[in-house]
This record gives C-alpha cells, structure tokens and sequence, in this order.
C-alpha cells in the first residue's frame, strides 16, 4: 500500500505534556498560534482544562483528538467539553467509536477504574484526513494492532516533524495486543508502515513515559525491522 503525505514543513507548533490518569496517561496540548487541539485527555477533563489555560494562556481548543478508544485515552473528554464548552468537537477513528463503551467497561472489571464515556464523537476520522489548526496540518495514518482503529497523528511543521503515536509505539517495543480487538499482527504492520512512511527525524510521542524517534526505533526496534524486510 503507497501513502501520500506532505512533507513540506510548515507553521510552528508548541508542545505541552500532561501525564494524568490511574495509569498516567500523556494528554498533550498542541497550539498553534492562537490555536491548539488537546490529544487524549485520560482523565478528570476539568483539571485538564485548568492546567490547559494555565500552559497555554490566550489559545482556543479547536478540537479533542483520541488517538484510540480505550479508557486511559478518551476518559477526560466529557469533563473537557463540560469546560470548554460543548462546541468542541470530539474526534476519534470511525473504527475504535465503536468500542469505547466496552473500553470502559473492560478498564473498570479488569483494574477497578471509572471513566466517564465521552458524548458521540462529532467527526470519525480515517486514514488520509487531516486536521488544520493555526498554520500546521496534523495527518491521520491508520495504525490498527493496539486497538481496531489506532491512529497516529503527524505533523510536518517548521519546528520539527511530530507524530502523536498513542500506545501503537513504545520505545523499542509495541502497546499490548491482549486486550479486546488488539493484534500482535496488525500491531506489527503498522510499525512497518511508520518506519517507511514517516521521516527519520519525526518525534514520537507517546501515550506514556518518555519519547523517541523514528530513526531510533529503525535502528533498535526489532518489531519495525522485521516488519520492514517484508514491507512491500
């Protein structure tokens, strides 16, 4: 399969990282100029507003972007619209609105945490859309294994190729694929699919602890390279 993304850099974009949640999930602010998108919200979506006006003083939340359904990712959306306002548009992949019902309940029988279930997401994304906000693009790319409809969000800008990567990356390694939907083959494939596509020096980010790049995980990620060798 060919993909098509720009890679002309463009526009600046600023980072901001929230780990919040019973399992500390990242939440990231991502602001443009006078606008920002707010990247799974795990958790208490209030205090995740607070913490927003005070980071990001004078932005706008455009919109809320899940990379994937599951609870430590999407939990603190309804509290968010309830503080921003409900003209925010949740967004999330066609595929994993499906199972954020399930999602919840799995998270509260397997681990005893609640999460509160976001309202119906107000645009289902797929791969090849995009999301503007300011003056940078972010790029969807379906990585399916984690979960049926796991993203990762890119973006090319001038201040440094980013992609929003969920639990589809860890350093060296992949997110789980024992829970409901996941993969171990898809998980795989779609690692092979962000080492080809997606430049060397893109930044990672991730949907818990610490970062790392594309040009890292091609070099001592052996899921990406196996997948690689076979990648047509």
């Amino acid at each position: 399969m060919d993909m098509t993304f720009d890679m002309d850099r463009k526009g600046s974009l600023a980072i901001h990282c929230v780990a919040n949640g019973p399992i500390q999930t990242n939440t990231y602010f991502a602001v443009s100029g006078d606008e920002a998108v707010i990247i799974d919200p795990a958790w208490e979506g209030e205090r995740l507003a607070e913490a927003f006006a005070e980071r990001c003083p004078g932005a706008r939340v455009s919109a809320i972007i899940c990379t994937h359904g599951h609870a430590d990712h999407i939990g603190g959306v309804a509290g968010l619209r309830r503080a921003l306002g409900e003209g925010v548009p949740f967004l999330i992949s066609e595929a994993d609105a499906a199972i954020m019902e399930r999602a919840i309940a799995d998270m509260r029988e397997m681990w005893g945490f609640d999460h509160e279930l976001p309202p119906a997401p107000d645009r289902l994304l797929n791969e090849g859309d995009v999301v503007s906000f300011g003056d940078v693009t972010l790029q969807v790319m379906a990585t399916p294994g984690h979960t049926p409809g796991g993203i990762v969000l890119f973006c090319a800008a001038d201040t440094g190729d980013v992609a929003f990567v969920g639990d589809t990356l860890f350093p060296g390694a992949h997110g789980r694929t024992d829970l409901a939907g996941g993969s171990e083959k898809e998980v795989i494939d779609s690692l092979g699919k962000m080492g080809r596509f997606l430049p060397a020096d893109t930044l990672c980010l991730i949907g818990h602890n610490g970062t790392t790049t594309i040009g890292d995980e091609l070099e001592n990620n052996l899921f990406m390279r196996r997948r690689l060798r076979h990648y047509r």
